[in-house]
């Protein structure tokens, strides 16, 4: 049974917020853009500057090795944004498999100033109805419309560091985390890397995955987990009242021996409890007496008693069906 929190308590989600937790690569040369066309599983091929992209990078398994924000920055530039703790590895990966394309790839952290909008903040940058993934600028800053989270607006801010951030009311990284939970578009970090075919975290769709272009990494892994109905897994957003982390098992009461699911995200919310994003098998999504546990040790069985109950949430946007 899917059940709804109220949040009449909830402080409204508006405001500006510093982001710590993301890191950026440059890839700049001539074939940066033909490069991440032929690793990503999005289109960066056909890139312009009023659009960015959600992407994964996957392995040839095609498990997500970590996600991306790209856009371009520049004709010759694009930046991609990702979780800091998945940088180092993702860098020296795909330096790999440069070889001789005229693209040099690098840490750019260091040289820009991430920030979270949301709210009238979001809204002082996006006209009415913007489409998430579409790309505005503002002097020197890039801004991406994201997807809205607790009904209201989201963009992320890219300007050099340096960069007076924009002006309006202080909106804390905790809660900007809380609003990325609450969006539903996850992003991939450490403790679950290497776990999900992109579908597994709804990316084909939030926009993340593009079926037409060609090949990468693990492309005929995702194809055919889309058109050959093979997908049993997907994202769904729950709530807890203890705290839960990426990485975290969640089990059924009659499978204790076998997870169901494994949290992706999570966060601290505003009204109290967590809420995460739970990539499970479709057919748990219904239950109402899920819980989650830390990771077994072989042979162990997970015990509902020492694990934390899990309720269900309504995702905020529609899932594309598997053909």
């Amino acid at each position: 049974m899917t059940q709804t929190l109220t949040t009449s308590s909830v402080p409204a989600l508006d405001g500006i917020a510093p982001i710590s937790q993301l890191g950026v690569i440059r890839a700049v040369g001539e074939d940066a853009a033909s490069f991440l066309h032929g690793q990503l599983t999005q289109d960066f091929a056909l890139l312009d500057a009023r659009h960015a992209r959600l992407a994964a990078f996957c392995s040839a398994k095609g498990r997500m090795l970590a996600s991306f924000i790209g856009f371009r920055h520049g004709t010759d530039e694009i930046l991609l944004v990702c979780d800091r703790s998945l940088l180092a590895p993702t860098l020296k990966r795909l330096s790999m498999f440069v070889l001789r394309a005229k693209c040099r790839l690098s840490d750019a952290t260091a040289d820009f100033a991430l920030h979270g909008l949301a709210g009238s903040a979001a809204e002082a940058f996006l006209a009415a109805g913007t489409a998430p993934w579409t790309r505005t600028t503002e002097a020197d800053a890039t801004v991406v419309a994201l997807y809205p989270a607790a009904g209201r607006s989201r963009a992320l801010w890219v300007a050099p560091a340096g960069t007076p951030a924009p002006q309006g009311p202080a909106l804390s990284e905790a809660q900007w985390q809380w609003s990325e939970v609450q969006s539903a578009v996850a992003t991939l970090s450490a403790p679950v890397v290497d776990a999900f075919v992109p579908q597994m975290l709804n990316y084909e769709s939030v926009g993340g995955v593009n079926f037409k272009k060609g090949c990468y990494p693990g492309q005929e892994v995702v194809a055919r987990s889309q058109f050959r109905g093979t997908l049993k897994r997907r994202a769904y957003l729950v709530h807890a009242d203890q705290p839960l982390a990426a990485g975290q098992e969640v089990f059924a009461p009659d499978e204790p021996e076998q997870a169901t699911g494994t949290v992706v995200q999570a966060a601290a919310a505003p009204g109290g409890g967590w809420d995460a994003l739970v990539s499970m098998q479709i057919a748990s999504a219904s239950r109402n007496d899920l819980f989650a546990h830390a990771k077994l040790a072989e042979g162990q069985s997970a015990d509902a008693t020492q694990g934390v109950a899990l309720q269900v949430l309504p995702l905020p946007y529609a899932l594309l069906d598997d053909i």
